[in-house]
């Protein structure tokens, strides 16, 4: 391991120097086996890994991030995979390992977000995660080591330049932390507090049953949280993310925003998706894209005459907002994490219309009994966790 690593430039191509080191002159816990990693892709690299090292701890699955600009997409643990997860996010191998799944399914919570992603792995990347990574774009990858196999399948990727970063699982960092901003050193403890079962303890509402599956969902959403730009709110559902609002003001929008894109993930399970007749020379990347636009707002636009022939071999129908509104009604049982409290009930009422169940946020506003009321209203659990979940 180096005790420094030069890099091409900061985060803009004018920010030059740039490297990463220790400052008290050790090894890096990092070392570089292919490619040119980049300033933002080690600072997804070293947030990623802490969120997947966290679950893998928490849970004891196999866990996967797909990161973008120093937030997760995606996050996940191992779950087998259905046969529609195989056809939404596109599995065409045989095998797929625990791993693999992990990492299929927290790419699979947002494909457009991880479009151009970093990798997170908990465990030793085998051959079967490789190869599912190989026909991604995907900048680079982080894990505590690598098959041999899977080595060899990840350098052939990118031309010979793909970043693969092995990280020391031992490593441990200071308790103090500091970094710069304007000249000035910030200083403070490392957020070393761990997510468990214990945190969900403080039920608030009327119905206190909270079954095995939102424990896992919701533990997962708040260690999510805990490596999302603020404010942040994550939905969960299967052991998986499926919409994560970051780095927003106001929390309202990050429950808008998450809910979204969790609506946008069950929406792709819909038979009208499922059965869209693309022609068999599209890219992934050409599916996600016109897949967003069919089920969005401007699905008129890919169904014009002289679009749709780019992309079908027919054109399909209209998803009208009938058929995705009774569709969406389908998506019950998802859990809600909060790295911060609720102030008002409007964000409860946003969560249930994604089929919001179980809710975990740390409690502490004024408002707090209009937000037990409105979960009560539906029937919803909400834990208080007193714990807040800020990351900048």
């Amino acid at each position: 391991m180096a005790k420094e690593i030069a890099l091409k430039y900061g985060c803009n191509p004018n920010q030059k120097p740039a490297r990463i080191y220790m400052e008290d002159g050790s090894e890096l816990p990092v070392t570089v086996l292919n490619g040119r990693p980049g300033y933002i892709n080690f600072l997804d690299a070293l947030n990623s890994w802490q969120l997947v090292s966290q679950l893998k701890e928490a849970l004891h699955l196999p866990a996967a991030a797909s990161f973008k600009h120093v937030s997760p997409a995606g996050a996940a643990v191992a779950n087998p995979l259905s046969d529609v997860e195989r056809q939404i996010y596109f599995v065409e191998q045989e095998e797929v390992s625990p791993l693999a799944s992990a990492y299929i399914r927290a790419r699979g919570a947002d494909r457009m977000s991880s479009y151009g992603d970093f990798a997170a792995l908990s465990d030793i990347c085998d051959e079967s995660t490789a190869l599912y990574l190989k026909k991604e774009v995907s900048d680079g990858v982080i894990a505590p080591g690598y098959t041999a196999g899977a080595l060899e399948i990840l350098k052939s990727k990118k031309k010979g330049n793909y970043n693969i970063i092995q990280i020391d699982p031992a490593y441990r960092p200071a308790a103090i932390e500091r970094k710069q901003v304007f000249g000035v050193t910030f200083e403070q403890g490392y957020n070393d507090v761990r997510i468990t079962r214990e945190l969900l303890n403080n039920i608030v509402t009327k119905n206190k049953d909270l079954p095995d599956e939102a424990v896992r969902d919701l533990i997962l959403s708040l260690i999510t949280l805990k490596y999302t730009q603020s404010n942040s709110v994550a939905y969960a559902k299967n052991g998986q993310a499926i919409g994560v609002g970051a780095g927003q003001q106001s929390r309202v929008h990050c429950t808008r925003l998450a809910g979204d894109k969790a609506d946008h993930w069950y929406l792709r399970q819909a038979p009208q998706v499922l059965n869209l007749p693309f022609k068999a020379d599209i890219r992934r990347a050409d599916r996600d894209n016109c897949i967003d636009v069919y089920i969005g707002n401007e699905s008129e636009d890919v169904l014009k005459d002289g679009t749709w022939e780019n992309f079908f071999t027919e054109k399909p129908k209209e998803f009208t907002a009938e058929e995705k509104k009774a569709w969406l009604a389908g998506n019950t049982g998802v859990s809600l994490g909060s790295d911060a409290f609720f102030p008002f009930g409007d964000n409860i009422e946003r969560a249930y219309k994604s089929g919001v169940s179980y809710v975990a946020q740390p409690g502490g506003s004024i408002r707090d009994d209009n937000v037990i009321d409105t979960c009560d209203k539906y029937g919803m659990v909400m834990a208080f966790t007193g714990l807040r979940l800020f990351h900048h």
